[in-house]
């Protein structure tokens, strides 16, 4: 009873904005209110499992969230034209990397059929105009007004508005289109420690003066879907914590080709690096969530215990070991650590570098591996899905959907090569 009259005068308090996160999301108002009694519901059911009554709001808004996405993909589940396809990453804006994936459904879902259904056979179905003309049964020139139409209100709801280069970005060493052959080679020698300064999954060092570009490759085809340019903009205080404001604009190569403008906070300290802040541009809102935003932040940002960030001074510790292609960890949270030795070849240049592994920290299926030189720069990322990552979402395993990529035995599991990284720093 007593925890039952606690959430109840939590909810009163707090009622107003879980209202205002659901109705803002959704097109109908009374599918709106159907959400948010099965929030509520859910929210009654779980609350002993809250440790923290502080962290009530951010919570309630994950529940929220939550409730949004199953409604949307219910909607899309009545639709003619699936959604799946529409995934360009299965990563949401974090500290390993970005994605739109969500964004983009949630806009698809907010459009009509004959728009929802032309954008993703001309997106991602990659057909010719003239093909959808023959596959719907219709003039050519209707495709294209169509087609046209349907752009236009696709990017009148989109989130992620589309940003002009700013003065200066295009002075940036200009990434290549296709990812560089490149050998990894082990080395017999010991690893070195290393300071690793960067920011996880955006390769910038947060300090005043930094700037970057880096790109994402896709494999097998080794052509790159994504370039992110990266600078420091200036110093920031979020909640008392001095960092630097740094931002990202993202160019995408594979349907339209718009670039979208992201800002973070960060904190380098002598021992840890971290995010205490990420923005995102809602329709012209700009919404910010921080270190203290709990479950609506550390999820995604979050690193370490209390939100500690990376350590900087990186040397190996043994949690990981790695023979060839097998690996065997500690089972244990934020499990990052140096494998080994290798003299990465790309681009013509050779880097003497530790590869550092990250296995499930952000995403349980998950593992990357770094490579740094001994300035501590990335010189490649790598990421592997387990073999059964997202099974529900493609329809297929990962050793059956890229049966040439590499794999790792992980643990006894295997875990399939997805995409590449490289930044500006090997050119």
């Amino acid at each position: 009873m007593e925890n039952r009259e606690d959430f109840e005068e939590l909810l009163r308090e707090n009622r107003c904005s879980v209202e205002r996160f659901v109705k803002f999301r959704l097109p109908s108002m009374a599918d709106a209110e159907d959400v948010l009694q099965e929030v509520y519901l859910t929210a009654c059911r779980k609350f002993g499992q809250l440790k923290n009554r502080g962290s009530f709001l951010p919570w309630m808004l994950r529940i929220a969230r939550s409730k949004c996405s199953d409604y949307f993909r219910e909607k899309a589940g009545r639709a003619e034209i699936s959604l799946d396809a529409a995934a360009e990453r299965d990563l949401p804006d974090s500290r390993c990397g970005v994605c739109e994936a969500a964004a983009v459904e949630e806009t698809l879902c907010l459009l009509g059929d004959r728009d929802r259904q032309i954008l993703t056979l001309y997106f991602w179905g990659e057909l010719p105009q003239a093909e959808i003309a023959k596959r719907l049964n219709l003039p050519l020139g209707t495709v294209k007004s169509r087609l046209f139409s349907a752009k236009q209100n696709f990017k009148s709801r989109y989130p992620y508005p589309p940003l002009r280069q700013p003065k200066g970005e295009g002075n940036m060493k200009r990434l290549p289109e296709f990812l560089p052959q490149y050998t990894i080679q082990e080395s017999v020698r010991p690893p070195f420690a290393v300071k690793w300064e960067e920011l996880m999954g955006w390769f910038l060092v947060p300090k005043l003066g930094e700037k970057l570009s880096w790109g994402m490759y896709d494999l097998p085809s080794r052509q790159c879907s994504h370039v992110y340019n990266m600078r420091v903009t200036g110093r920031a205080v979020v909640h008392g914590i001095e960092g630097v404001e740094l931002t990202a604009a993202e160019t995408s190569y594979s349907g339209r080709r718009e670039t979208v403008r992201r800002t973070f906070v960060a904190q380098l300290t002598d021992t840890h690096c971290r995010y205490l802040a990420a923005l995102r541009d809602d329709g012209g809102v700009r919404h910010y969530i921080t270190f203290l935003d709990g479950d609506a932040f550390m999820p995604n940002w979050g690193f370490g215990e209390d939100n500690c960030g990376n350590e900087t001074n990186l040397s190996p510790k043994g949690d990981i070991k790695r023979i060839g292609r097998t690996v065997v960890s500690n089972d244990q949270d934020f499990l990052l650590d140096i494998v080994g030795r290798y003299t990465v070849s790309i681009n013509g240049r050779s880097f003497d570098t530790v590869c550092v592994m990250d296995i499930e920290t952000y995403n349980s299926g998950v593992v990357s591996e770094q490579f740094l030189d001994r300035n501590g720069k990335t010189i490649l990322w790598r990421r592997f899905n387990r073999d059964d990552w997202a099974v529900d979402r493609y329809g297929k395993k990962w050793s059956e959907q890229l049966p040439e990529n590499e794999r790792l035995i992980i643990n006894g599991k295997t875990y399939v090569h997805w995409y590449d990284c490289i930044t500006d720093y090997i050119l």
